[in-house]
């Protein structure tokens, strides 16, 4: 008995979707990104309600070296586990970090191993690391890789040793962003290399 085509079809595509499914949950997942708290790397424009869509590296986040200061990373809150938040690594385990206190009850903080300090680009926005304390790797969901949408940022990471200012409407962006993360960043590493 003959398969009819369009029952064969459905069948091959249908086998896909575990693989499809293994392949978001483990190796590489597109997420939505909203709110301002990481404005301008993401959602940076005012005039429009669009949300940016990055793809999202899953694999080889636990190991202690897998991530580093400039990584932008998504993980759950460590306040409510069901909510994902999108913020940039300032400080790895073993590095001293002064906080922004209050609402930090410490002055400094040596960031704990397998734990990373994570703060949002726009901190007038941001609930971080300066809340809840250092975010355990075992939070941690996956680490930004690219945006996909809009197509005008098509490929941006957003990481503040990027520096590709030749592509499209990237380039002046580009260089605001990295000059107020790199502003930012060499006053948490000058500040850390002090101690």
């Amino acid at each position: 008995m003959a398969i009819p085509n369009g029952l064969k079809t459905t069948l091959i595509t249908l086998t896909w979707f575990p693989v499809l499914y293994s392949f978001t949950n483990h190796v590489y997942q597109p997420y939505q990104i909203s709110g301002s708290s990481m404005t301008p790397t993401f959602n940076p424009g005012t005039s429009t309600t669009s949300k940016d869509i990055v793809l999202v590296q899953k694999y080889n986040l636990k190991s202690a070296n897998s991530l580093h200061r400039g990584d932008i990373v998504m993980f759950r809150s460590p306040s409510n586990p069901e909510k994902i938040l999108t913020k940039r690594i300032i400080a790895t385990q073993g590095e001293v970090v002064r906080t922004k206190s209050p609402p930090y009850p410490k002055q400094q903080v040596t960031v704990p191993r397998n734990h990373v300090w994570v703060e949002g680009d726009n901190s007038f926005h941001s609930i971080d690391s300066n809340n809840f304390g250092p975010v355990s790797q075992g939070l941690v969901v996956g680490k930004v890789v690219f945006v996909i949408w809009p197509l005008s940022r098509f490929g941006y990471d957003g990481s503040s040793s990027s520096t590709n200012t030749s592509s499209g409407g990237l380039g002046s962006t580009n260089s605001v962003v990295n000059n107020e993360m790199n502003d930012a960043t060499s006053i948490q590493v000058k500040r850390i290399d002090e101690f």
